[in-house]
């Protein structure tokens, strides 16, 4: 955005993986294995590199971390925008 002459702004394209809650935490721990497998291997790794993304294998506890700080931010975003769901 700064190379746009848009300084300040801040943008993420993110995206990941989500289970309902109380979704057993042995079938958690083999998503996150077999996503992570997958994501290790080069020719995945080379075909997101050329959509120019940029891979990041967090645990579910990294990711939901992640999650949870951004609810304020955003929670501010849309407040402050007054945006509304139509």
């Amino acid at each position: 955005m700064e190379e746009s002459g848009i300084s300040g702004q801040e943008s993420d394209a993110l995206t990941g993986v989500v289970v309902p809650a109380g979704t057993p935490r042995k079938i958690i721990d083999l998503l996150y294995r077999e996503i992570a497998k997958a994501f290790a291997q080069p020719d995945v790794r080379e075909r997101f590199a050329a959509l120019g993304f940029q891979p990041v294998v967090n645990t579910p506890e990294d990711y939901a971390a992640y999650i949870r700080a951004e609810i304020p931010k955003w929670s501010k975003v849309i407040k402050t925008a007054s945006i509304r769901i139509d």
